[in-house]
C-alpha cells in the first residue's frame, strides 16, 4: 500500500508532541509495539471513561469487569483459537523475509481476499507473478500461522497459559457467577476494557495494526427466546443506520435504512438492531464522527470470525490509511462460547429460565480503542497556512487548557504560575514558558487544547487574562475569578466562545 503523505505528517506530531512512540526505540525494539505518552495516554482514558459511561449506561444490568490477560491452554482448545486464530503467511526464498499473505495480495492487487484457502492465495500469487517487495525473490508456498503468544507458568514451566487474544474469554468464564450474583437478571452485560495479544506476522499502518493492544468489550448474555424482542424498540425504531451490506461490495453503494427496516426487510433481529443504532449515536454523537467518514459494513459467512453468526464492523475513513478501515464490531456469537466451555471444562453453563434449563445466547460490542485513538487524530486533524491543529471533540482533548506569560519578565512569570494553580484545581491544565509566545500556541494547537489562557501586562492592573480559541484564534477578555465557571461551561457544550467575557482588544 502506498504510504499517504498525511500519515508521515501525523506520526511526526504524535511522537513529536508525546502522543505515541514505538515501544522500545533506543534498542530498535519489534514492531507492533507502541508506548503512549501523557497526551495519548490522557486521551486514551478519556476515550475510555466515555465509553465505559455510555454503553454500560445502556442497561441498569450493564456492569464492568476485571479478568486475567493470561489464561490456560484449555480456555482456547475449548474456544477454538488454538485451531481457528490463524493469520495466512509466505516468505521470501531468497532473503526470508515473512508477509500476511492476504496483505501482499491486496496490495499488490487491490482484491479482497478475506475468506480464501491457502490454495487459492497461492494461486493468485502465482498468476500474478507477485514476488517478495524488498528483494524481488519468489514466495513461498501460503501457511496458516497462529497468532497466539504462549507463556510457561509455574517454577519449572510445567504448564502453558497463552496470553488473551481478547478480552471476551474472562466474562464467559465467569459469566455463571456474575449470573448469580446479579440476581439471575437478563439481558446481563458484562464489560471488560484491558490488553489484548496477538502475534502478527508483519505488523504495519504504524499505530493502527498492534502486536499488544487495548480492547473495549462488552458481552451481552440474553434469553434466545429474546433475540427478536428489544424493551426500548421505539427508541430507536425510526433511526437510520448506515450501512455497507455485502451484496452492494461491487458497486461500492451505501444504504440508509431505518431500524424497522433493518429488522423486516434484512431479517436482523431487533435486539441486535437496537445495539447497531446505539454504536453508530456513539460514532456520531459523542465522538462527533462525520457522517460521511462512517458506515457498518456487513461480514459474509467466509469473512467473519468462526464463532460469529451476524457480523457487522464499524468501518471509519481514515486519509492516512487511505479508505475505510475497521475500528470495532457488533458480532451475534449465539451459544457458540458457552457451549465450547460447558464441553471442554465438563461444567453445565446453562441457567433456568421459568423453569427450562437455557444456554444463553451472546451479543458483543468489541472496540480497538487504539484503533478509534488514531481514527480521531486522522479525522480531527487539520492543516491551515501558518499551522497544524487537532479538533478533538471536547471531551476527549488530551489538554482542558494551556497558561503562558505573554513575556517571561515583569512579574508576568509569577502571575502566571498563580493562575495556573487556579485552572489545575478542575482541569487538565498544562503550564508553557518556553519561546515566543507564538510557538507555545503552535505546540498546543498540535496537542490539540481547545483553550489556551495568556498572562499578559493587563493582568496585573485589572485581574483579566486573555483566553484564545483554537477553532478560529479569536480571544476574550475573562476575570480570573469567573475562569473556571466559564471554562467548565466551555468544556461542556453549555456556552458559545462568543458567550465569555468581553472581546479581547
Amino acid at each position: 500500500m502506498k504510504q499517504n503523505p498525511k500519515y508521515d505528517k501525523l506520526m511526526d506530531i504524535a511522537t513529536k508532541r508525546g502522543f505515541f512512540f514505538p515501544t522500545a526505540e533506543i534498542y530498535n525494539g519489534p514492531a507492533g509495539f507502541w508506548t503512549y505518552g501523557h497526551l495519548g495516554t490522557t486521551m486514551k482514558h478519556r476515550f475510555e471513561n466515555l465509553w465505559r459511561c455510555y454503553f454500560l449506561s445502556l442497561s441498569d444490568n450493564y456492569f464492568e469487569i476485571e479478568g486475567s490477560y493470561i489464561l490456560p491452554k484449555k480456555v482456547f482448545e475449548s474456544s477454538g483459537h488454538l485451531k481457528n486464530f490463524n493469520d495466512p503467511l509466505t516468505k521470501c526464498k531468497k532473503c526470508n523475509l515473512k508477509f500476511r499473505a492476504d496483505h501482499l495480495i491486496e496490495d499488490e492487487l487491490n482484491v479482497s481476499v478475506e475468506g480464501l484457502i491457502a490454495e487459492a492465495m497461492d494461486k493468485l500469487i502465482e498468476d500474478n507473478k507477485l514476488r517478495c517487495p524488498r528483494c524481488g525473490g519468489e514466495l513461498d508456498k501460503v501457511k496458516w500461522f497462529n497468532m497466539m503468544f504462549d507463556v510457561k507458568v509455574g517454577a519449572t514451566g510445567e504448564e502453558t497459559g497463552y496470553l488473551s487474544p481478547e478480552t471476551a474469554q474472562n466474562p464467559y468464564l465467569s459469566f455463571k457467577r456474575q449470573f448469580f450474583a446479579l440476581r439471575e437478571k437478563l439481558p446481563m452485560g458484562l464489560a471488560m476494557i484491558g490488553r489484548a495479544f496477538r502475534n502478527e506476522v508483519s505488523p504495519r499502518q504504524g499505530f493502527f495494526r498492534l502486536r499488544e493492544f487495548t480492547q473495549a468489550e462488552l458481552q451481552i448474555f440474553f434469553n434466545p427466546d429474546d433475540i427478536d424482542k428489544c424493551e426500548n424498540w421505539n427508541e430507536v425504531k425510526n433511526y437510520k443506520l448506515i450501512l455497507f451490506l455485502h451484496k452492494d461490495r461491487k458497486s461500492n453503494k451505501v444504504t440508509e435504512v431505518t431500524c424497522d427496516e433493518a429488522n423486516k426487510k434484512l431479517q436482523l433481529p431487533k435486539f441486535y438492531v437496537y445495539h447497531l443504532a446505539k454504536m453508530q449515536q456513539f460514532y456520531l454523537n459523542s465522538l462527533k464522527i462525520p457522517k460521511d467518514k462512517f458506515r457498518f459494513k456487513e461480514l459474509s459467512q467466509e469473512e467473519r470470525a468462526f464463532y460469529n453468526k451476524i457480523h457487522f464492523d464499524v468501518e471509519l475513513k481514515f486519509d492516512t490509511l487511505n479508505g475505510f478501515k475497521e475500528v470495532s464490531g457488533l458480532h451475534f456469537r449465539g451459544t457458540h462460547d458457552l457451549t465450547q466451555h460447558q464441553k471442554g471444562s465438563g461444567e453445565n453453563l446453562e441457567v433456568n429460565i421459568n423453569g427450562k434449563k437455557v444456554l444463553l445466547n451472546i451479543i458483543e460490542i468489541s472496540f480497538g480503542i487504539d484503533r478509534n485513538i488514531w481514527a480521531l487524530m486522522d479525522i480531527f486533524f487539520k492543516e491551515e497556512k501558518e499551522r497544524t491543529l487537532f479538533l478533538f471533540p471536547n471531551k476527549l482533548v488530551p489538554i482542558d487548557v494551556a497558561v503562558f506569560p505573554l513575556v517571561n519578565k515583569d512579574g508576568l512569570p509569577e502571575k502566571t504560575e498563580g493562575v495556573y494553580s487556579i485552572v489545575r484545581k478542575d482541569f487538565n491544565a498544562f503550564f508553557d514558558s518556553k519561546g515566543s509566545i507564538g510557538k507555545m500556541y503552535r505546540r498546543m494547537d498540535e496537542a490539540g487544547c481547545p483553550y489556551m489562557i495568556t498572562i499578559d501586562h493587563q493582568t496585573l492592573k485589572d485581574d483579566t487574562i486573555t483566553v484564545r480559541n483554537i477553532v478560529d484564534m479569536k480571544q476574550r477578555r475573562v476575570k480570573i475569578k469567573e475562569l473556571n465557571d466559564a471554562l467548565k461551561r466551555l468544556l461542556n457544550d453549555e456556552i458559545k466562545f462568543g458567550d465569555m467575557g468581553l472581546p479581547f482588544k
